[in-house]
C-alpha cells in the first residue's frame, strides 16, 4: 500500500499565510493589468532614496558575515533601541540579527517549545504565530480579543511556556499599556514561562504611548524582543529583523541561525549601517504622515457605519462584517473578484475574530482607499 501521508505531520496542521496566499493573488492580477486596490499588503510604501552604493566595501559584501550580525549595525540599533525607546542592551551579546523578524520569531519558538508546550496568543494575534508554534510541535491557547490581556492567569496551567504578543498589534493597531504589559511579567515573574513580544510596529506610533516591555525587564530574563528593521524603514522586501535577549537565549538561537539562515544578507547589513541614520530621517516623518492619514480613514470608516476595534497605531484596521451572511474568507475572494479590492481574512488572526476584515492603509492613496471603503460597506450590509 502505499503511503498517502509523504510529508511531516507537523506541515500538515498548518495552512498557507492567508494575507501572502491573498497577496499572491493580487500579484497574479496586476501583471494581467488588472488595477487593484491593495489593502492586503503589510507594508508601507515611502519614498526612500537610494543611497550609493559605491561608498561600500563590495567586495566585502559578496561573502558571508558574523551570524548573529555585524557588530556596527548591532551597535547602531542599541543605541537606536536606547535613545528612541529607553531600553539598554549589550549589542555584543543580547542582539541578533537575520532575514527577517519572522524568522527570529520561528527560531524563538524552537528554541524553547517541545512536544505538548502550550502558547497563549491574544487575539487577533499575527496569522504566523499560531502556525509557526504547531511547526513546533506545541499548542496554542487563545484569548479571546474582547478579554484584557491582565486576565491571562487563568489561561495559563503546567503545560504553559510561552506567551506571545504583538505590541503595536497587527491587526488591529492596538498599543499595549505599561499596565497591562507590567501585569503580565507580573504573573509569569516567578514562573518559567517566557514572553515574546514583537515590537516590529514601534515605530509607527504617534506620540509617547508606546512602551517597549525592555524599559520594565531590564534583566530580560525570560523575554525576548523581536522588532524589524526592515518594517519600520519601510523595506520590507529587505529582510532584516533582530532580537534583543538576554545573552544565554541569544547564544541559542545563534546555533539555529547558524544552521537555518547562516546570516543576514551581508550587503544589506553593510548598507544599513552605513545610512542607518539617514534612512530614518527620510522614513519619520513620512509615518507621522501615514499616521495623520490613519485618523483620516478612520472618519472614513465611521462616516460609512463601519465599526473597527480600537487602535491608535500601525496601519491596519480590524473592520467588522458581521452582517456579512458568508465567512470573511468569502468576503475577501468576493471583493477581490467583484471589485478588484484586497483585503485580509480575519479568521487569519483568531477564532474571535473570524466576522472582521484587515484593512491596510499603506500602500494606497486616502482617495482610493475611500472607494475601496464604500464598496466594502455596501457589501457588509448586501
Amino acid at each position: 500500500m502505499k503511503n498517502k501521508n509523504i510529508f511531516s505531520k507537523s506541515l500538515s496542521k498548518i495552512t498557507e499565510a492567508q494575507s501572502i496566499y491573498l497577496n499572491q493573488l493580487v500579484y497574479d492580477l496586476k501583471r494581467k493589468g488588472e488595477d487593484v486596490i491593495t489593502l492586503s499588503l503589510g507594508e508601507a510604501f515611502f519614498d526612500i532614496p537610494l543611497f550609493d552604493f559605491n561608498l561600500l566595501d563590495l567586495e566585502k559584501s559578496h561573502h558571508y558575515t558574523d551570524s548573529s550580525g555585524t557588530p556596527r549595525l548591532k551597535e547602531k540599533i542599541s543605541n537606536h533601541y536606547y535613545k528612541t525607546l529607553k531600553v539598554k542592551s549589550d549589542f555584543k551579546n543580547e542582539i541578533l540579527i537575520s532575514a527577517g523578524s519572522k524568522a527570529i520569531i520561528y527560531m524563538s519558538i524552537k528554541a524553547l517549545i517541545n512536544k505538548g508546550d502550550e502558547v497563549i496568543l491574544h487575539e487577533p494575534a499575527w496569522l504566523s504565530y499560531a502556525d509557526q508554534v504547531k511547526l513546533c510541535g506545541g499548542k496554542v491557547r487563545y484569548i479571546n480579543f474582547q478579554e484584557n490581556i491582565s486576565q491571562l492567569e487563568k489561561y495559563i496551567n503546567k503545560k504553559t511556556k510561552m506567551i506571545i504578543i504583538n505590541n503595536p498589534n497587527n491587526p488591529a493597531g492596538k498599543i499595549y499599556s505599561k499596565h497591562e504589559l507590567s501585569s503580565i511579567l507580573n504573573i509569569i515573574k516567578n514562573t518559567k514561562i517566557w514572553l515574546l513580544v514583537d515590537e516590529a510596529y514601534s515605530d509607527f506610533v504617534l506620540n509617547e504611548s508606546f512602551i517597549s516591555v525592555g524599559r520594565l525587564n531590564h534583566s530580560k530574563k525570560n523575554l525576548i524582543i523581536v522588532n524589524s528593521l526592515s518594517k519600520n524603514m519601510g523595506i520590507s522586501g529587505w529582510r532584516i529583523g533582530y532580537a534583543i535577549s538576554n545573552a544565554k537565549f541569544i547564544k541559542q538561537i545563534l546555533k539555529l541561525n547558524q544552521h537555518i539562515i547562516t546570516c543576514a544578507p551581508s550587503i544589506l547589513m553593510i548598507y544599513l549601517e552605513r545610512y542607518f541614520d539617514n534612512i530614518l530621517k527620510v522614513t519619520r516623518p513620512q509615518i507621522k504622515s501615514l499616521l495623520m492619514k490613519r485618523d483620516k480613514v478612520k472618519n472614513i470608516l465611521e462616516k460609512h457605519n463601519l465599526e473597527y476595534l480600537p487602535g491608535t497605531s500601525t496601519f491596519y484596521f480590524l473592520v467588522n462584517i458581521k452582517k456579512f451572511k458568508g465567512t470573511s474568507t468569502d468576503f475577501a475572494l468576493k471583493m477581490l473578484k467583484k471589485h478588484k479590492i484586497a483585503v485580509v481574512p480575519g479568521s487569519a488572526y483568531g477564532e474571535s475574530t473570524k466576522k472582521f476584515i484587515r484593512v491596510g492603509i499603506g500602500t494606497e492613496s486616502l482617495e482610493r482607499i475611500e472607494q475601496a471603503i464604500v464598496l466594502i460597506s455596501k457589501e457588509v450590509s448586501f
